[in-house]
């Protein structure tokens, strides 16, 4: 079943103490354009998170929005600058000396204080554990994300089978019309030549050539018959499960020039108005296709 370019998803997990947060959106769009918003020291992750989403969606503008509170997944490590420490403590024996014979006892505790001499630092991550965490947390989102695509896309399709029908309809009306058009013209041209003649009789072989050349021009055989094969082709489209806004989108154009080459040919009020509710329904179908990925 088709899938609409609109929808919506969010998952939400802790792993390995990291609480992850994935929210995915998406628009109608000409081709696949994402877009990835995380905090900045998960931006190695970027590619990895860019190609999960190639592989879910073909078309459409896409926002990725990551969320990542690791708080509770932060390791500190304390480590000892024993140089700098040493140096202190050579500094501060040059002071007792200066001060005289006092007794003068070097605690780590007074070295502590000394900037510098114990620094606090994270302990470097597992870059390829938190890729995949975040690509985890993603999948679960394209998932309910192609699941709201998928609803839309059923309610794409139903409005679609719909207006093709009517189309259907158009086109069988064109058809059981346009002879009906030769024939009345055959008699508007009877009717003329004797009142323009009177008395003189009327050469059945001129009339029957008149008519034949205006049911030549008038003749919309081919055009609905290429009708009928888009109408066919585009509900198979309909049940496809690949991507197919693309495909369909160029035979919905097909459609609209195959039904100005009805109106252009046909000299009739009655197919006229067809024709008109015909384009309608490819205007709005058309609109609707703009939707499908």
């Amino acid at each position: 079943m088709i899938k609409s370019m609109t929808g919506y998803g969010r998952a939400r997990k802790e792993l390995h103490k990291r609480d992850i947060t994935v929210e995915v959106r998406s628009v109608n769009n000409r081709y696949l354009d994402c877009t990835v918003k995380m905090p900045r020291m998960y931006s190695f992750a970027e590619e990895a998170v860019k190609a999960c989403v190639q592989r879910a969606v073909s078309r459409g503008k896409v926002d990725v929005f990551i969320t990542v509170d690791a708080s509770a997944a932060d390791v500190a490590k304390v480590s000892v600058n024993r140089e700098l420490a040493a140096q202190y403590a050579a500094a501060l024996g040059e002071l007792a000396e200066l001060c005289g014979p006092t007794a003068y006892k070097l605690t780590p505790e007074t070295l502590a204080r000394f900037p510098d001499v114990l620094t606090v630092t994270k302990e470097d991550e597992d870059l390829e554990t938190v890729s995949a965490d975040l690509c985890a947390v993603l999948e679960e989102a394209l998932g309910a994300y192609n699941e709201m695509r998928a609803v839309e896309g059923e309610k794409l399709a139903a409005d679609i089978s719909g207006r093709l029908d009517t189309i259907l309809t158009c086109t069988a009306k064109v058809e059981e019309r346009s002879p009906e058009t030769v024939a009345e013209y055959r008699q508007k041209l009877t009717a003329r030549m004797e009142e323009v003649l009177q008395s003189a009789s009327v050469d059945p072989q001129r009339i029957l050539l008149e008519a034949a050349i205006y049911a030549d021009k008038v003749a919309v055989d081919e055009e609905t018959v290429r009708l009928r094969s888009h109408i066919s082709q585009l509900r198979t489209m309909l049940e496809s499960n690949e991507p197919m806004g693309r495909k369909m989108d160029f035979l919905i154009q097909e459609v609209n020039r195959e039904s100005n080459t009805i109106g252009s040919k046909c000299n009739d009020v009655a197919i006229a108005q067809v024709v008109v509710q015909l384009k309608a329904e490819v205007e709005k179908m058309r609109e609707q296709v703009q939707n499908i990925e």
